[in-house]
């Protein structure tokens, strides 16, 4: 198996990053990790609860906070559930065909998503180049790699970024909702991604954003769990259970022979 320097608190010292080449396979979420969609997730989401909230008269108001926390990395309707729970908000769960007016569960994961794929039609959008450079140097070294996302969007991200091709296997939101997977933070979709793949979670790396993501990662009993902070924070990352945290997957190529100065491995 795979080792790797890790300090008191568990977390790849920095002196020594691991090289990725000598695990089985990486498996990467896909929004904020390969593409920068989690930024339209979230304006989508902040737009939608927003009237929502003020047209319900719901308090406190939506927050940024409250994507990390509550919608980041999960189902879109676990998301909703879960951010309504927050403020003693109850509705009735609905049907996935629910129409987007719908004051369903269903029916708001709707209207928010019919935003998102609107400014994704329109605008567009490609993977960060860091991540895509990564893949491209697993790709040449032979490494098994797999996308695991929450996203219903998963394939059609993938192809309007121009990378679906790269990915053997896609374990995504209309997969886990098929075989009733249960939602990040629980490790059902990356071990499922993993065996799609054919590969065994503790020789492999899980690459995630989100902290339910991380979570997810780390109980499915994965390698090395890396987190990536587009803005969640890497104290919340690395305490949700990641080994190392970067602020872009450049920093990992070459990784046996580099030093990203944004990996910590001093945390308490």
């Amino acid at each position: 198996m795979p080792t790797f320097p890790l300090s008191p608190g568990g977390f790849v010292t920095t002196d020594a990053l691991p090289d990725l080449t000598s695990f089985d396979a990486v498996l990467f979420d896909l929004d904020g990790v390969l593409t920068p969609t989690a930024e339209v997730h979230m304006h989508a989401w902040q737009t939608m609860f927003q009237e929502l909230f003020a047209s319900w008269g719901i308090e406190p108001a939506y927050t940024e906070r409250d994507y990390f926390e509550y919608l980041d990395g999960k189902k879109r309707y676990d998301g909703v559930a879960s951010l309504l729970r927050s403020r003693d908000v109850e509705v009735p769960w609905g049907d996935p065909s629910d129409d987007p007016t719908a004051d369903t569960v269903c029916g708001i994961g709707n209207r928010k998503n019919a935003f998102f794929e609107r400014v994704l039609r329109d605008e567009g959008i490609a993977p960060y180049p860091g991540s895509l450079a990564l893949v491209e140097q697993l790709q040449a070294a032979g490494i098994p790699i797999a996308v695991v996302s929450s996203s219903k969007n998963a394939e059609e991200v993938l192809k309007v970024a121009g990378i679906r091709d790269r990915f053997p296997v896609v374990m995504d939101g209309v997969i886990a909702e098929r075989d009733h997977l249960a939602s990040k933070p629980a490790p059902d979709v990356f071990v499922e991604g993993a065996r799609m793949l054919g590969v065994d979670p503790a020789r492999s790396v899980a690459v995630e954003d989100a902290i339910s993501g991380v979570q997810s990662a780390a109980a499915g009993g994965f390698a090395l769990v890396i987190g990536v902070d587009r803005g969640v924070g890497a104290d919340d990352l690395r305490a949700a259970g990641a080994h190392l945290v970067v602020t872009d997957l450049a920093e990992l190529l070459g990784s046996s022979a580099s030093t990203p100065t944004s990996s910590e491995g001093d945390a308490e």
